[in-house]
């Protein structure tokens, strides 16, 4: 199952994506999309500024009470 991981993103063309905009717009509308867009990219800085956090060796040090 590993030959499954997103490679189905490779194959996705305009026209797909054209689709794919028009579905999100008449789902949720023109006014809420930019604030989707924005917490999303704001949860993704969050997590990868936690995961960069948690692989700091002084942060280490101080979870384990050393």
């Amino acid at each position: 199952m590993e030959s499954i991981q997103l490679a189905f993103i490779g194959g996705l063309g305009v026209t797909e994506l054209l689709i794919i905009g028009g579905v999100a717009i008449l789902l949720f509308g023109t006014k809420k999309l930019p604030e989707l867009g924005r917490g999303l990219a704001k949860g993704i800085k969050e997590f990868r500024e936690g995961v960069k956090d948690a692989d700091t060796p002084d942060n280490k040090d101080s979870k384990s009470g050393k």
